[in-house]
């Protein structure tokens, strides 16, 4: 006969499977509890890392705008704004950029990494470098951009560097004769300033497209190769335009004391389309043609020698469906074969056209795609007014 186990075994074997089940239960509890508390360690160190490069953002936006309180006080103080101390306050935000094509310079415009440039800088480029002053190096990525301006948007991670945006100021500001100076890489030679004044306004640029570029600001500041992109800027320190281009000497590609900036004003406008879709519409008539001379006028009997002789209306466009009128009759006028008989633009919604100029600055600054607009014409001695509805220009630019 078996002997059956005694109290105290009993005793102990429950005793012992209990201490197991606690242990296991406990370890289970602890296993949970640590995989908890290190998933909260790791999101709380994320949100560290998170505040901190906030923090250090906000820390330069109070020094950024500190300076910027000097400056203005200094300003108050003198009435002038020395070249040593607009370089200082600039130099960080100008960026030198290297793509397949070449190098080029650009400026930082916010905190998220936006940094502003020339179209022709990046065209057709597949990758895009961009180093800063500190010897930080980053890839950026094409946001929006823009030949009919030669402006061009693009972007990098805002956590490469230590962002310096610039302060844009009012390219409407401006007036002949005014101080600016250039920041930018010419020739590759990083940071480099150069100062001069504005030479005129309201200039228009041949672009390689074969279109122009409009309402541009003519300085003698001098710009090179590699300047593109750049900032100009006033003696407050604000940009109030991107360096693009410049005259020179083909034979020997030096520098004629003639270069062009794409205004602020221009930039300000065009930005947060370029950010939000990528490209800007620009308002279009759909027309060719030539400025009156005195020869034109004469032949014309014109009272003055002024407004945009039309040539040729493209089929289709907005000209056309208003019923403008090209040229019919070429005709030899100061040596020139000229076609005449198409209407004479003399007035946009009021405003006096004495060339194209005129008419693609207004109709640039103030109308968008889908606007109306009222044009003074002349056709056959009789003056007239035609409504039209703006179109959108045709993209991509003629090659």
């Amino acid at each position: 006969m078996l002997e059956q186990p005694s109290t105290s075994s009993k005793k102990w074997a429950i005793t012992l499977a209990i201490t197991l089940t606690i242990l296991t239960i406990n370890t289970a509890i602890f296993t949970i509890t640590y995989y908890n508390i290190r998933d909260e360690f790791s999101n709380i160190q994320q949100e560290f890392s998170t505040l901190k490069t906030t923090l250090a953002n906000q820390t330069q936006q109070l020094k950024d705008l500190q300076q910027q309180i000097a400056i203005k006080d200094y300003i108050n103080r003198t009435s002038l704004m020395p070249w040593p101390l607009i370089y200082n306050q600039t130099k960080d935000s100008v960026v030198l950029i290297q793509t397949d094509d070449g190098l080029g310079s650009g400026f930082i415009y916010d905190y998220e990494g936006h940094i502003i440039t020339n179209y022709h800088v990046v065209e057709n480029s597949a990758t895009i470098q961009v180093t800063f002053l500190d010897g930080n190096i980053a890839e950026a990525s094409k946001v929006g951009e823009d030949p009919y301006s030669d402006l061009a948007v693009i972007k990098v991670d805002s956590g490469v560097t230590t962002l310096h945006p610039v302060v844009l100021g009012n390219s409407s500001d401006l007036i002949v004769g005014e101080p600016v100076a250039a920041i930018g890489n010419p020739f590759g030679l990083s940071d480099t300033i150069t100062s001069g004044i504005v030479s005129a306004l309201e200039r228009d640029l041949d672009a390689p497209g074969g279109y122009l570029i409009i309402d541009v600001i003519q300085i003698d500041a001098a710009i090179n190769p590699g300047n593109s992109g750049g900032p100009l800027v006033n003696l407050l320190g604000q940009v109030i335009g991107m360096n693009t281009a410049i005259i020179t000497e083909e034979e020997e590609r030096t520098f004629l004391g003639v270069g062009f900036a794409i205004p602020s004003d221009t930039i300000n406008r065009e930005l947060p389309d370029l950010m939000a879709t990528g490209r800007y519409e620009h308002s279009w008539l759909g027309v060719a043609g030539i400025d009156v001379n005195l020869a034109i006028a004469q032949y014309l009997e014109l009272e003055k020698p002024q407004g945009f002789l039309l040539v040729e209306v493209l089929p289709g466009s907005p000209a056309d469906i208003a019923g403008l009128k090209g040229g019919t009759e070429i005709v030899l006028l100061g040596g020139q074969q000229i076609l005449i008989g198409g209407d004479v633009i003399v007035e946009i919604d009021g405003q006096t056209v004495r060339k194209l100029n005129d008419l693609a600055i207004y109709t640039e600054r103030n109308k968008r795609p889908g606007d109306d607009i009222t044009l003074t014409i002349i056709r056959s001695g009789e003056e007239q007014n035609v409504d039209l509805t703006l179109g959108e220009r045709p993209w991509p630019p003629p090659a």
